[in-house]
């Protein structure tokens, strides 16, 4: 593979020796990094990447040290200040610092963390915005995070704390009534708890549910489920983080939008999923 495809000509930001771009490399894809993404990779002394990060990624930065500081739970990981120090370090070293997140670095990803502690000792930030894995991983599967016949509203949560837990801050209730359709990231671990909670906040057991593992890499797995099974369907199915979890009405637009088996030869199940008993319209 070649990596020296030139850019279209463009005013280019330059890395300075001495900055930190704090980037989003996407959900996994190589194909959705950014153009800013990619002048970065190239430009880089030293890129400082997370355990979501596909190794195809780090190929765009030959002539740059990869350090992995990747973080999963229930695994030994570095902690988030010592990855925030060493990234302080490096810059005053005088290197082009490429710190390199799954996704976006500012969607549940620690990105404003780094970014204030970078600040805060005095060295230059600038940030490169990526696709979050809670649309483009969702957009793999064929689902819509938003559908006119759906929903006017999404909800993005994550579905764990800083101590690992279920977030106790968050209102389930609210949640569960305010919003249609609804996205978690890291949810898998407390899958239980959070089906138990949205059931309990009046969410029916058979409202549909998918469960996106490792979106939009040549492992994807999606599994279609509701609120009542989902626990059970995960463990029958054996599957495991990351992943991300949609919960709604737009999950059934996967019956005729799953354009990856489509493109294997499978054809659409359901031309009208959500039952409107006419055709989509053309504008």
């Amino acid at each position: 593979m070649t990596h020296n495809i030139p850019l279209p000509a463009h005013a280019w930001p330059t890395l300075e020796a001495g900055w930190v771009w704090l980037c989003g490399a996407g959900p996994g894809d190589p194909g959705l990094l950014t153009l800013h993404a990619v002048n970065a990779l190239r430009q880089a002394d030293v890129v400082i990447y997370d355990a979501l990060v596909q190794e195809a990624i780090l190929e765009w930065a030959p002539q740059a040290e990869h350090i992995f500081a990747g973080k999963r739970g229930g695994k030994p990981s570095a902690k988030q200040r010592d990855i925030s120090l060493r990234l302080v370090d490096l810059a005053r070293m005088g290197k082009k610092v490429l710190r390199l997140k799954g996704g976006d670095p500012f969607v549940f990803g620690r990105g404003g963390e780094e970014a204030q502690t970078l600040v805060q000792h005095g060295i230059p930030v600038r940030i490169i915005p990526g696709i979050s894995a809670g649309i483009g991983g969702l957009a793999y599967a064929g689902i819509p995070v938003t559908h006119r016949d759906v929903n006017q509203s999404v909800t993005f949560v994550t579905g764990h704390d800083q101590s690992g837990n279920t977030p106790g801050s968050l209102d389930w209730v609210s949640i569960s009534k305010g919003s249609q359709v609804l996205v978690i990231y890291m949810g898998m671990k407390h899958i239980a708890q959070i089906s138990a909670k949205l059931i309990a906040a009046g969410r029916p057991a058979s409202e549909p549910v998918a469960v996106v593992t490792t979106a939009t890499t040549i492992d994807q797995r999606v599994l279609e489920t509701t609120l009542g099974t989902i626990v059970a369907d995960i463990a029958a199915a054996g599957m495991e983080p990351p992943a991300i979890i949609c919960v709604g009405q737009s999950v059934l637009m996967r019956q005729v939008l799953d354009w990856q088996g489509q493109a294997a030869g499978i054809a659409p199940r359901n031309l009208d999923p959500l039952g409107r008993g006419r055709p989509a319209e053309s504008v």
